[in-house]
């Protein structure tokens, strides 16, 4: 258990943004290196969270920059059992309520002891930029630039159409 521990955290810490690779919520690949030379936004997302409107702004942003940035989603039952249902059924959530069609990957853990590869090296380059423990809710953002560095961290109140975040679209 330890050596598998210590294996996992070496490979973490000798990965960037473009080796991951998960599984969509569809359960095909979802490959971040598909995204090389883009901007990515990612970012924890809930079904039940008083931030869910913003899966609106996540597919607006898509739509008007789907060729700047990536939007993916990764749905996450992190913060008060917030995103409590399957795969498919947060799919179809999502699409239903509010028109999704940017990715959105696998339910994942965001925080904790089995927090996912993806969001424990995302939350160590946060802390390389003196952002201690980035994701505190539902809805962080994490805006990546077209290099698989992390440019930028958003918390759940920051609007993915705020100005904010589309100054580096622009």
């Amino acid at each position: 258990m330890l050596k598998t521990l210590m294996i996992s955290m070496i490979l973490v810490a000798t990965m960037g943004i473009y080796d991951f690779k998960l599984n969509g919520i569809d359960g095909k690949p979802l490959d971040l290196a598909t995204y090389r030379g883009k901007k990515m936004l990612i970012v924890n997302t809930a079904s039940k969270c008083g931030f869910t409107k913003q899966y609106s702004d996540l597919q607006e942003l898509h739509e008007k920059y789907g060729s700047k940035i990536a939007v993916i989603g990764f749905p996450a039952n992190n913060f008060m059992g917030q995103e409590p249902g399957s795969n498919a059924e947060i799919a179809e959530f999502c699409k239903k309520n509010f028109g999704v069609s940017f990715p959105l990957s696998e339910k994942i853990s965001v925080k904790g002891s089995d927090i996912h590869p993806l969001f424990k090296y995302l939350t160590e380059e946060a802390e390389k930029m003196g952002i201690k423990d980035p994701i505190k809710w539902n809805f962080t953002k994490f805006l990546v630039d077209e290099n698989g560095k992390l440019l930028a961290v958003f918390p759940s109140k920051v609007k993915p159409t705020d100005e904010a975040i589309t100054k580096y679209l622009n």
